[in-house]
């Protein structure tokens, strides 16, 4: 296993990070995982070096952190360093942050809390954070040990990674990053600028949820020129290990296929390791999946609000992943969790986001195929 650096800390962290929110599961119900796999598999990663284990509240419908709590017995414990998150969109009031606090050491059959995150700040949850106070309220948690390093798990606008980014003399941050998504949410920008803050990186989705993993056969043509042979997941894996930024990168691994060849991925690593060949090899498979991209959205956002409050750019990202990874059901899930009053067939056809959006997209006609396609038998 190679070892990273994770900002001013002196610590060094393994270059892969078991990611707990993609366990194998009983009969497709996320809420069931399967203990004896779930186990093997971890305790292989850490009895192969990885150090960083990382667990939410709301992971596997609530029942991820107790499982941890029974995995990370004989010994593991020890072993790593645990990582979860408060679940910052259920707050309500002040007494919430103790209450979930205390079910996180509950759960996970600890006393301490290694490296604690405030869970996918957005500009809502972030201000409803700062109402109850919660760096004040981090605070006492650190002079007491009940955690050792405090950090954020990010999915906004750069603007605001950069706004929280600076508040407060955080330890580490959390950002989804890949080479689809450079320029999505804190993107390559927050990268270089937490670094340059001294924070530890902690990368997210570097395999897009498994979208990058499975290609369609023009991208795998395109990694098939390359001079040296890897599968989807490991190029996928070396783009961001390349970045000499990134402290650990996080994996959610759902086999033991997939843990024993992420770890040999790992090994491997290096920053700065990528030929030029072979970054130009990734550049293409960039350009390929976005030339398949079918609505040349770009995120701008201009077409909010709609005044009938469908949910636009979420929807034609939904739409566009489906198309271009092969990720119908995963689609199909999120759009699920769409509120019903804000998905594509509420839109009334007015023609307001039209008018606005800078690309010229024909939204009203593409909501309609995008509703046909997303939509469940259920819905």
């Amino acid at each position: 296993m190679k070892y990273r650096t994770f900002g001013s800390l002196d610590w060094k962290p393994s270059a892969l990070g078991f990611g707990a929110m993609r366990l194998p599961v009983i009969d497709d119900d996320h809420s069931k995982i399967n203990e004896p796999e779930a186990t093997r598999m971890i305790r292989y990663a850490i009895d192969h070096g990885v150090n960083y284990v990382d667990t939410a509240y709301v992971y596997h419908k609530d029942t991820c952190e107790a499982f941890l709590g029974r995995a990370l017995q004989d010994g593991y414990r020890e072993k790593v360093k645990l990582a979860t998150k408060l679940p910052s969109w259920l707050i309500k009031s002040k007494e919430d942050l103790d209450t979930y606090f205390n079910e996180h050491l509950k759960r996970l059959q600890t006393d301490h809390i290694d490296f604690y995150l405030l869970h996918a700040l957005r500009e809502q949850h972030w201000n409803t954070l700062k109402e109850y106070d919660v760096l004040d309220w981090a605070q006492s948690l650190l002079d007491e040990g009940k955690i050792s390093y405090l950090g954020f798990s990010f999915h906004d606008t750069f603007d605001l990674f950069k706004e929280i980014v600076d508040c407060h003399e955080w330890t580490f941050c959390q950002i989804q990053y890949n080479y689809m998504d450079e320029e999505y949410q804190a993107g390559t920008k927050g990268l270089h600028y937490a670094a340059q803050k001294g924070l530890g990186v902690v990368i997210m989705e570097p395999i897009r949820g498994g979208q990058l993993a499975s290609p369609p056969q023009h991208i795998r043509d395109i990694f098939n020129t390359a001079p040296q042979t890897r599968s989807p997941a490991e190029w996928a894996l070396q783009w961001v290990w390349n970045h000499p930024e990134v402290s650990l990168v996080l994996s959610g691994m759902s086999t033991m296929e997939q843990v024993v060849e992420n770890v040999a991925s790992a090994d491997r690593s290096r920053p700065n390791m990528l030929t030029a060949e072979e970054l130009e090899v990734i550049s293409r498979v960039r350009d390929a999946y976005r030339d398949a991209c079918p609505i040349p959205c770009t995120d701008c956002r201009y077409c909010q609000p709609c005044p009938e409050g469908v949910r636009i750019p979420l929807i034609i990202e939904l739409y566009n992943d489906a198309k271009m990874f092969n990720a119908l059901d995963e689609s199909r899930r999120v759009y699920k969790m769409i509120k019903e009053e804000q998905r594509a067939d509420r839109c009334i056809e007015c023609g307001e986001c039209e008018e606005k959006c800078p690309q010229s997209i024909e939204i009203r006609s593409w909501l309609k195929k995008a509703h046909e396609l997303l939509k469940s038998e259920d819905m």
